[in-house]
């Protein structure tokens, strides 16, 4: 026996009567997939170890999706020593989204995360499993640096990953030569625990991925490989740069400022798949409606029903997927209460009519109601990338910090998980019984009414908990006139509940933009009186100077907050920033003194 036969059949005697999963995200390769799954199904078959090969299709625009539908025939002559168990995604979710999909369709208790395109071939599969047996690594990863290794490498590229490279071991402290190399072979429990821990969808996952595993115990030993990339890599783009340099920075801040990778809690596994009621409030039939319920029937996880709640019969039509229950012309929160009484499944999904999922959504948010103390469940409302301008003016007006503050979160897809006390209903998860418990939504509040149910679930002993993942795209109000008319009612209302159910409500933040239009109001009399007479100008130009700083102080926050190198969009979200502190601080005031809310039914609050 040869020494190369040797350490295959050391690979056999590890992986035994289980199998090796092989995880291979995939995009846009529809002229390569077949083939290389092929050679990599043929090399495992020909050493005799038992494996299953888990490509995903991360929403490929070619012909890849069909290409992996056909792919059985072709590997029907390596059963029963190699199987394939392929993944379809919708829609693209980078790749930290894929490599998650793909583990959980795997069932190996050895796992090799692979490049789809093989430009590290699975023949170097044996240096892996002899560096974890020798080192007794729970990971092992291919290092591009390692001294064994062989790698045909562009030279720009060369300069960047020793930037890279010098980077991560500065902040992050891996005691690793590489991250990004696309072969890593894993321990089945390690990787489940670092992925469960995962924030990161897209160029930053490896790095985050192996920052988890070594804060949280797991050795990680490295491997030569051997990679020829010829010139298929062109220059690198400077978003791309960019987004892999603020992920980085994310992960160092997570793992060394925030500690959150210690802290985060992996949700227990669910012992029987819940179904889930997804109940959508709306006025009648629109486009939106209809995009919404198809991103829902897209959705990863099956086990759902779907509760459409129009104001009169026959506006939407009826399917064996869809109940439709008529309300008449009654508030959102009575109608989401109807769909409570009428719903079936464990935990009720609610979503905006002019909102609609992504397609893990379902599958992301269930995984939590594992855990007996998680009553509700919430994820980010992004702005749709297909929004008109003004609405993503908009979007980008409620994503700016000095606008949303610390709850930006709402708005934007990444952060970490926390929990919260208030949630909004365009993309809330909850219990069934705890909902009937609580009695559903209250009906004498409208806007407002999800802050109530929110508080009504805290009071019941039960936790809300964010995850940035669990994420809807929601039609934003275009700038100015539709977005500040809906920011007005919330914020007057919102006034009105810190006086009177102030535990989820009475918070400093919503204080601010009120405390800044009170400012306004100060500086404008201080410059229209007159100069008294009794002060000299110099004295009166200081004065004036001293009073302005926090105006000038603002409106530079403003512009850099605002900044976008197209110089309409920019000056357009600096005026929205601005008008929305105004409206909100002057309604909130409204809210705070009046002596009751006024809940008008207002028949459609849509997008467009």
């Amino acid at each position: 026996m040869t020494k190369r036969e040797e350490k295959w059949a050391a690979v056999r005697e590890r992986v035994g009567d289980g199998r090796l999963s092989v995880v291979l995200p995939v995009f846009n390769l529809a002229d390569t997939i077949v083939a290389n799954l092929r050679a990599t199904a043929a090399l495992f078959a020909a050493h005799g170890v038992r494996a299953e090969l888990v490509p995903v299709d991360d929403g490929s625009t070619d012909g890849t999706r069909a290409a992996l539908a056909g792919a059985a025939a072709a590997l029907a002559e390596f059963k029963p020593t190699v199987v394939l168990r392929p993944v379809l995604l919708e829609r693209n979710g980078g790749k930290g989204a894929a490599l998650r999909a793909g583990f959980d369709a795997s069932t190996g208790a050895y796992v090799m995360l692979l490049d789809g395109d093989l430009d590290i071939h699975p023949k170097q599969t044996p240096y892996f499993f002899e560096a974890m047996a020798r080192q007794g690594a729970d990971v092992v990863i291919g290092s591009k640096r390692h001294p064994r290794s062989v790698v045909q490498y562009p030279w720009h590229r060369r300069i960047v990953s020793w930037v890279y490279f010098t980077l991560v071991r500065l902040f992050v402290g891996l005691p690793i030569t590489d991250t990004q190399t696309g072969m890593k072979l894993f321990k089945r429990a390690v990787l489940g625990e670092a992925l469960a821990r995962m924030l990161v969808k897209t160029y930053a996952f490896d790095l985050e991925l192996l920052a988890i595993a070594h804060q949280r115990g797991a050795k990680i030993a490295e491997a030569p490989v051997r990679i020829r990339f010829g010139s298929k890599f062109g220059a690198l783009k400077v978003r791309t740069v960019r987004t892999m340099a603020l992920d980085s920075l994310a992960v160092f801040y997570r793992l060394k400022i925030l500690k959150y990778y210690a802290k985060a809690e992996a949700p227990r596994k669910l012992a029987v798949p819940p179904r889930v009621s997804i109940i959508i409030a709306c006025p009648g039939d629109s486009w939106m409606l209809q995009e919404c319920l198809r991103a829902i029937a897209a959705q990863t996880y099956r086990n759902f029903e779907v509760i459409v709640l129009p104001d009169e019969a026959g506006v939407v039509e009826r399917s064996s997927a869809i109940s439709t229950i008529p309300t008449g012309k009654v508030r959102p929160a009575e109608k989401r209460n109807i769909g409570i009484r009428a719903a079936k499944g464990e935990i009720v999904a609610f979503i905006d009519d002019d909102a609609y999922p992504d397609a893990h959504w379902l599958e992301y948010a269930v995984k939590y109601f594992g855990d007996e103390t998680i009553g509700a469940v919430g994820g980010p409302g992004v702005t749709p990338p297909n929004d008109p301008y003004l609405a993503q003016i908009g979007g980008r007006v409620y994503d700016n910090p000095l606008v949303s503050g610390t709850y930006r979160y709402r708005y934007r897809a990444g952060g970490v998980r926390r929990d919260v006390d208030d949630y909004p209903s365009c993309n809330l998860f909850v219990r069934t019984s705890l909902l009937r418990k609580i009695g559903g939504y209250r009906t004498d509040f409208w806007p407002g009414e999800d802050t109530l149910l929110c508080k009504d679930i805290i009071d019941a002993g039960a936790r809300i908990v964010y995850d940035p993942w669990v994420i809807v795209y929601h039609h934003r109000r275009a700038l100015l006139g539709a977005h500040l008319r809906q920011l007005g009612r919330y914020a007057f209302h919102r006034g009105y509940f810190v006086k009177r159910y102030p535990s989820n409500s009475r918070h400093l933040a919503y204080f601010v933009p009120s405390a800044f239009v009170l400012y306004l109001f100060v500086w404008a009399i201080l410059v229209i009186l007159p100069q008294p007479n009794v002060i000299s100008v110099e004295a009166y130009c200081l004065w004036m100077a001293a009073v302005s700083l926090p105006m000038l102080a603002y409106i530079l926050l403003v512009a850099l907050t605002s900044f976008s190198f197209n110089p309409v969009t920019w000056l357009a979200t600096v005026a929205g920033v601005v008008a929305t502190h105004v409206t909100y601080g002057v309604r909130f005031v409204g809210g705070l003194l009046a002596q009751r809310a006024p809940c008008e039914f207002i028949g459609k609050d849509h997008a467009s």
